[in-house]
């Protein structure tokens, strides 16, 4: 007869069935969807698809990056009684505090003080402990890094000596690995090898440095393209790199250009794929589409792929802002 151990169902990507919720992270067996945009991109000859990264398990396409970041320290052994810290808009950091918690690892996230309060709930109900940081405790010549900054001091500081250790999301060649070992090969397998576009949004850099990579040392034909928020803009993620500090991962060689994209269209675009394509996505995606919207707007053709960063679902109290009083009665 046999015992209760040996009766356990194993895991088995074909019946989508998994023993740790790690097993989906990256899993090109079981790859996050590819979605044809029919209604906000209607050019007969130029094609779009969203890599919809709100299907990874904790919501984003930053799972990937803190699965590389966490298993790349393991390795070296740079997790030993030690305690992580680390810079976040909200994604990095909701992916990182759920493998901390797996790992039975503690981790504090600083984050920029405008972040969604969704974001910041999603945190502490993981465990984080979040600390809120105005931008001006970063030097003048990169405003908008607060966040870093603050998560440097707990590494450096004397008082907290070495207690910290920070998977370095920014600089850490691991981040641009995730997307060069499990993004670009899905795309790739996904699109049959027919891809002639790539956009993603400008961060940490790690998803356009390593995808693009990956896809061009496929074809070195396939057009990267990088979207860049303007100076002062308001979408959670994304980085002007006039106002913060160019990452050490970014690979400058692989991208093509780089489109950059104001609010107002961004937000206009994130509305529109909530209400033509049924798609509940961040407004960083928003921002993306519109740039890949103007690309085909100068006539390019072809097959595209753009990353949808994550859902909406974690945007509502930013969404209130973003629509005021459209929709409500009047009176």
């Amino acid at each position: 007869m046999k015992t209760a151990i040996e009766e356990r169902l194993k895991s088995d990507n074909k019946k989508h069935r998994f023993s740790d919720i790690r097993e989906l992270i990256g899993n090109r067996s079981a790859p996050t969807p590819l979605v044809r945009l029919n209604s906000v991109i209607p050019y007969e000859n130029f094609e779009l698809y969203l890599k919809l990264e709100w299907f990874n398990p904790f919501g984003s396409i930053k799972d990937r990056t803190a699965f590389y970041l966490l298993k790349g320290m393991a390795e070296k052994g740079l997790l030993e009684d030690k305690e992580l810290v680390e810079p976040t808009s909200g994604n990095t950091g909701i992916a990182l505090a759920a493998l901390a918690g797996l790992m039975g690892k503690k981790l504090t996230v600083t984050v920029p003080d405008e972040i969604p309060e969704e974001k910041q709930l999603l945190l502490r109900m993981l465990g984080a402990e979040v600390w809120a940081t105005p931008d001006d405790l970063c030097p003048i010549d990169h405003p908008k890094d607060g966040a870093i900054a603050l998560a440097h001091s707990f590494v450096d500081s004397e008082q907290t000596g070495n207690k910290y250790a920070m998977p370095n999301q920014y600089e850490n060649p691991d981040n641009v690995r995730a997307h060069y070992e499990t993004t670009g090969p899905e795309i790739w397998e996904q699109t049959d090898g027919k891809v002639d576009y790539f956009f993603a949004g400008l961060g940490t850099c790690g998803t356009i440095s390593g995808t693009g990579k990956y896809l061009k040392e496929q074809n070195s034909a396939v057009g990267v393209y990088a979207m860049e928020p303007q100076k002062g803009h308001r979408i959670p993620g994304l980085k002007n790199m006039e106002e913060s500090k160019l990452p050490g991962i970014y690979a400058e060689d692989v991208v093509d250009d780089i489109i950059r994209v104001d609010d107002e269209p961004a937000y206009e675009m994130t509305k529109r794929l909530f209400r033509e394509e049924g798609l509940m996505v961040g407004p960083s995606t928003g921002a993306i589409v519109h740039a890949a919207s103007t690309l085909a707007k100068r006539g390019k053709e072809g097959l595209a792929v753009a990353i949808s960063p994550d859902g909406g679902q974690k945007y509502t109290s930013y969404f209130a802002d973003i629509l005021g009083d459209e929709g409500l009665p009047e009176g």
